[in-house]
């Protein structure tokens, strides 16, 4: 069943939040010098779900 307009935004907006948390985790692992690979993936992951759900949410307006 499609996502409704109100629920697609309240996944971006969850997205975002991910995205800014992850974001900061990976500043915080570089400056250790820790493997940041998984986050970095993570981050791009992330954002093609973005554009996905940007992509459906222009379908809807």
């Amino acid at each position: 069943m499609p996502l409704t307009k109100k629920e697609l935004e309240d996944r971006l907006i969850d997205l975002k939040s991910d995205y800014i948390r992850i974001q900061g985790d990976l500043e915080k692992m570089e400056a250790t010098v820790g493997n940041s690979a998984s986050a970095e993936k993570l981050l791009v992951q992330i954002e093609e779900e973005m554009q996905s759900v940007r992509k459906q949410l222009a379908t809807l307006k």
